[in-house]
């Protein structure tokens, strides 16, 4: 099945993995297999993205048309938790539509077909242009020209390489900077003559 250009422009569908199984007007079916990056503290699929494999087969099953429907709200209630390794599927279908207004439900259950997850949607039929953009899967880095007639991509500086530049000493030799103390950076106590005693032994020793 071919994707329409509203899914092929979603970047954040394709980095979660989402997958389109069904796509038909005012119905919508997607998947996901949790990874480990997408676990919450407690070693279970992070509830907000439950929520947005819900919403992205809400945002399929209502943009029925050609015109920009966007979610006016939705409210969710999670059923069962899942973890790594599990596959999702969120399957979205309407329940109404009037104007420019509908009202959709979205069921996600886990492998077995177990509920995880019901979603109600709300939508809004907007005046809004769809944007004109290279589907993601199109989009690549320009790759710079090594004048041999070969074209190289390019090496990005290691993030361990990039660190601020070291002041000279005067000496030939570079010495990095000393930070000052956390403690040293808040306000000065006025009137400490034991403070002020210090200061002003350090200014004779120089």
């Amino acid at each position: 099945m071919s994707l329409r250009p509203m899914m092929q422009r979603d970047r954040a569908s394709a980095m979660l993995g989402m997958v389109v199984e069904h796509d038909a007007p005012g119905e919508s079916r997607v998947s996901m297999t949790v990874r480990d990056d997408m676990l919450n503290g407690f070693a279970i699929t992070h509830g907000g993205l439950v929520f947005t494999l819900a919403d992205t087969a809400f945002a399929i099953a209502c943009n029925e048309d050609e015109r920009v429907t966007v979610a006016g709200g939705a409210d969710i209630t999670f059923l069962k938790s899942t973890t790594a390794g599990q596959t999702l599927t969120a399957t979205a279908a309407r329940r109404a539509r009037s104007g420019r207004t509908g009202l959709y439900d979205i069921r996600v259950t886990d492998e077995t077909g177990d509920l995880v997850a019901e979603v109600r949607g709300r939508s809004i039929t907007t005046d809004r242009q769809p944007p004109v953009a290279e589907p993601v899967e199109a989009r690549r880095a320009p790759v710079p020209s090594t004048g041999s007639g070969a074209s190289a991509a390019p090496v990005a500086e290691p993030v361990a390489a990039r660190r601020a530049p070291v002041p000279s000493t005067g000496s030939g030799t570079s010495a990095a900077p000393v930070a000052e103390p956390v403690e040293a950076s808040g306000p000065r106590p006025a009137n400490n003559p034991e403070r002020d005693g210090a200061l002003a032994t350090t200014e004779v020793s120089r």
